[in-house]
């Protein structure tokens, strides 16, 4: 627990300077220790080129595991289900776990094939244009995270590669299929999993918080609920994960899952019954149910991270070093990545997460809209189905794209409920106007413990007298209007879901021009 009392420490939201500059320091002293590294024991031709990309790699990684890292951990922290020491502890141990396990043998050097490798003119061309996309994409990771934004580091990278490509070898030299999918995604990727867990919300709700004994409906549902994440888990897992390592097919990898969420289910169905007869039978204690399962959606998702995600950060640094190392006259599509360069990918992930997460932790899980344990589990689940649907049509969305996404659509699915909701009880106060306080508070309170189908039934009865009684007066839409703004600003906040759009919309243009301009800036200072 030394790590987790040391991440707290370094992660207070208001440090004062000596932290930052401790942290800082930390980080500095991490990449002068992978050059380093890379000088004494990186084997093959060693050269300046060679220390200063690993330098480079380690600030990459530590940029992605302080942005990226935060979308796994985010919402089991803002919803109360781990600490932000515990949760960086578990980040990493899993995202180091998960890129040295199963972060795969060989990785492609040029990102998605966004830019053709025969058109670069030399090796000595192919590592500048690495080394500037390596360096543009991980300066604009870092100044996402200082304003607290969470970007795509995968869109990062391919931006910096594209940019950086066009710049060695013009236009012609780019994928323009690859980049017109990777728009689509920055569409696709947010509205998919906003869709998805505003549908588990209201599945929750109306199984669950809407049932007038809450502790029974929990006890009868969880259990189901916990099934269904074990199947989407251990299918994402075995699809982004351990198929890395077997081959296993995609009806597999669903069959498997469904078997353990089957089992899962059954097994803690009794357990939760149980529990249902001494728990209080409201939220907060429905909510702490979530909490275990949380815990797990929080390693499982850093495991899966870091056996993909790892590969932005060492990609190009994997293929500068196959280049310089082992096939100097030759620029390949594919290298095998050394373990000690695996190792950079993996420590920079959990030290960057370590040193700077806590920005974009507390945006993804306190900023945009309060969570609980259950909007967590919703977030969870909608970014994870959302990746195993992509991943089977071949769509390149953003795995950071998806899991704020989601924050977005829990958000605003309770902005819109809490309307409705409001609009309801203003009917019942119109229709009961005139009418003793006592009486209508008795009402409203009856209203508010009924089932979702009794409250149906109390307001079709209302509108009916209403339409027989044309001196009732309904609720005017100017005051509809004022009451939905007065809730949607108390629950998204518009300001913060505009500049995350904004930086999301920005992320490839401004890293394509970043590591252009760093490239021909490398090139004039190495030409003779």
């Amino acid at each position: 627990m030394a790590f987790a009392r040391a991440a707290n420490y370094l992660t207070e939201s208001d440090p004062d300077l000596k932290g930052i500059s401790y942290r800082f320091a930390l980080a500095l002293l991490f990449i002068l220790a992978v050059s380093l590294y890379a000088k004494f024991f990186g084997g093959g031709h060693i050269s300046m080129t060679l220390v200063i990309a690993a330098g480079v790699g380690g600030y990459m990684a530590m940029g992605i595991g302080a942005n990226d890292v935060a979308n796994n951990v985010g919402p089991a922290v803002g919803s109360r289900a781990l600490t932000l020491g515990g949760a960086l502890l578990i980040a990493a141990i899993f995202e180091a776990a998960g890129a040295i396990i199963a972060g795969g043998n060989v990785v492609t050097t040029i990102r998605s094939g966004i830019i053709d490798p025969t058109l670069i003119p030399d090796t000595h061309t192919f590592v500048w244009l690495m080394l500037a996309a390596l360096l543009a994409a991980a300066i604009w990771l870092n100044l996402a995270t200082a304003i607290g934004a969470p970007v795509s580091t995968t869109h990062s990278i391919v931006g910096a590669v594209l940019g950086a490509g066009i710049a060695a070898g013009g236009f012609a030299i780019a994928d323009w299929g690859v980049v017109g999918k990777i728009v689509l995604s920055w569409l696709v990727s947010p509205i998919t999993g906003g869709l998805i867990a505003a549908f588990f919300l209201y599945l929750i709700k109306r199984l669950i918080t809407y049932d007038s004994n809450m502790a029974q409906a929990a006890g009868r549902h969880v259990p189901v609920l916990i099934g269904l994440m074990a199947w989407a888990f251990t299918t994402f897992l075995l699809i982004k994960g351990v198929g890395r390592l077997v081959d296993i097919s995609f009806g597999q990898a669903l069959l498997y899952g469904l078997t353990l969420g089957v089992v899962i289910m059954i097994l803690l169905k009794p357990v939760f019954r149980r529990r249902a007869l001494y728990i209080e039978s409201d939220k907060p204690a429905v909510n702490r149910l979530f909490n275990i399962p949380l815990v797990f959606a929080a390693a499982l998702l850093c495991f899966a991270h870091g056996s993909n995600d790892v590969a932005n950060a060492i990609g190009p640094l994997a293929a500068i070093v196959d280049v310089l190392g082992n096939e100097p006259d030759a620029i390949a599509g594919q290298t095998t990545i050394p373990l000690w360069v695996m190792m950079i990918g993996a420590l920079g992930l959990s030290l960057g997460l370590a040193l700077f997460g806590t920005r974009v932790i507390k945006t993804v899980g306190d900023e945009i809209t309060d969570l609980d344990q259950m909007r967590a589990y919703c977030i969870a689940m909608a970014a994870t189905i959302t990746v195993i649907i992509a991943s089977q049509l071949g769509l390149p969305i953003s795995s950071t794209h998806t899991a704020v996404g989601a924050v977005f659509g829990v958000g605003f699915l309770r902005e819109y409920l809490k309307v409705s909701y409001d609009r309801k009880i203003e009917k019942i106060k119109e229709h009961h106007a005139g009418e003793d306080q006592h009486l209508l508070d008795g009402f409203l309170a009856r209203f508010e413990a009924a089932s979702v189908r009794e409250k149906g039934a109390i307001l079709r009865e209302i509108k009916r007298k209403q339409k027989q009684d044309e001196s009732v007066a309904l609720i005017r839409k100017k005051e509809r209007k004022s009451l939905r703004k007065v809730y949607r600003q108390e629950l998204v906040k518009r300001s913060l879901v505009l500049r995350i759009i904004s930086a999301w919309v920005i992320t490839v243009p401004a890293s394509a021009l970043m590591a252009a301009i760093i490239y021909f800036v490398i090139r004039g200072m190495l030409l003779p």
